[in-house]
This record gives C-alpha cells, structure tokens and sequence, in this order.
C-alpha cells in the first residue's frame, strides 16, 4: 500500500526544485486565480522553518509589514508555487532548524 502512495506521489513531484535553507531571504512568486483572471504576487522574506517530507514538504517565510510580522506557509511542490529565488543569504548561519525566536524580535533583530 506504501508503496502505490509513493509511486502517484512521485508523478506530482516538481522535478527541479530549487536548493534553499532555513534563515535564506527568497522571493516565493505564487500563483494568485480571482475567477477567470490569473497573476503571479511575490512574497519576499526569511525562511524560518521547512516541514514534512516527499510531496507534502512546506516551507514557512516570514516578513515585517508596517511593524506587523506576517507568515506564510507555501507547498514546495505545488503548482501554484511558480518560482523560488534565494535573493541573499543569512548574514550569520543559523544554528537551529527552526527560527521561532525571531517571531519575539522586532526591528534589525528579526533576522539573522
């Protein structure tokens, strides 16, 4: 049985998924249907965590807007997900997999 759900699972798996890591700044371009029309709206922030595994992996990014934090989660293989681009780096390496203590800090102090 195991193994019929990983072989339909593979046939949905996008095949070039890009390489990101936790506490990287990407821009997640996701695909935005309001009824017959159809655009792509960027959402730029932190990688604070990924999630899952196979076709149901996630990943969490995270983002200041006029002082409020907004997190989003998005499918790493879902078709609505059109392109990830890493834009920089973390300045410091993270040390733990998931960046949780970020969501207390404001300001400068809410990145790495």
């Amino acid at each position: 049985m195991d193994h019929l759900v990983r072989d339909i699972e593979k046939q949905y798996m996008k095949e070039d998924v890009p390489s990101f890591s936790v506490g990287d700044i990407v821009r997640v371009d996701f695909l935005i249907r309001e009824g017959k029309n159809e655009r792509v709206q960027p959402f730029v922030g932190q990688v604070i965590q990924f999630k899952g595994h196979g076709i149901r992996k996630t990943f969490t990014v995270r983002r200041i807007v006029q002082g409020e934090g907004v997190e989003r989660t998005f499918p790493l293989h879902s078709p609505l997900v059109v392109n990830v681009a890493v834009q920089r780096g973390p300045n410091r390496t993270p040390r733990r997999a998931k960046l949780f203590f970020l969501r207390e800090r404001s300001g400068r102090r809410a990145q790495l």
